[in-house]
C-alpha cells in the first residue's frame, strides 16, 4: 500500500446533520407562505394582522439560521459535494435578501417591493425543495 493510499480517506457523500438542517429550512419556507397568507387575509388592516406579520418575520429569521447552519455543515462534512453547500449558501443569501425586502415593505412601507418579494419567495420554495432532495442522492 502506498503512502497516498493509506492517507486518503473516502469522501463523505451524505450527512444526516446537513440533511436535517436543509430539511428544516425547507419546511420553514412554505410556512412563511402560510403565515403571509394569514396576514394578507386582513387586506391592509395592520392592527388585525400585526401578530402574524411578527410570526412571518420570526419565521424568516429561523429559516435564515437553519440555512446558514446547513451551509456550514455542508462545507465541513460534504466539501466534495459542492452542489449541496453552494446550494445552501445560495439559499441563505437569497433568504437574507428576501428578509431585507420584507423589512423594507413592513418597516418603511415600500409596498411596491411586494412585486419582487413574492416571486422571490416562489424561487426560494423551489430551491428549498431541491436542496434536501439533492442531499438524498448518492454520488
Amino acid at each position: 500500500m502506498t503512502r497516498s493510499e493509506a492517507g486518503s480517506r473516502p469522501t463523505r457523500t451524505r450527512s444526516t446533520l446537513f440533511s436535517s438542517l436543509a430539511g428544516l429550512a425547507a419546511l420553514a419556507v412554505p410556512l412563511q407562505g402560510l403565515w403571509a397568507g394569514i396576514f394578507l387575509e386582513h387586506d391592509g388592516a395592520w392592527d388585525a394582522a400585526g401578530s402574524w406579520i411578527d410570526v412571518h418575520a420570526t419565521g424568516g429569521e429561523v429559516a435564515i439560521a437553519l440555512a446558514a447552519l446547513a451551509t456550514v455543515a455542508g462545507f465541513i462534512q460534504l466539501r466534495a459535494r459542492r452542489d449541496l453547500w453552494l446550494g445552501a449558501l445560495a439559499l441563505t443569501a437569497l433568504l437574507v435578501l428576501e428578509a431585507y425586502l420584507g423589512g423594507l415593505i413592513r418597516d418603511d412601507g415600500v409596498d411596491t417591493l411586494t412585486a419582487v418579494h413574492v416571486p422571490l419567495a416562489m424561487a426560494l420554495m423551489a430551491l428549498a425543495t431541491w436542496l434536501p432532495l439533492r442531499a438524498g442522492l448518492r454520488r
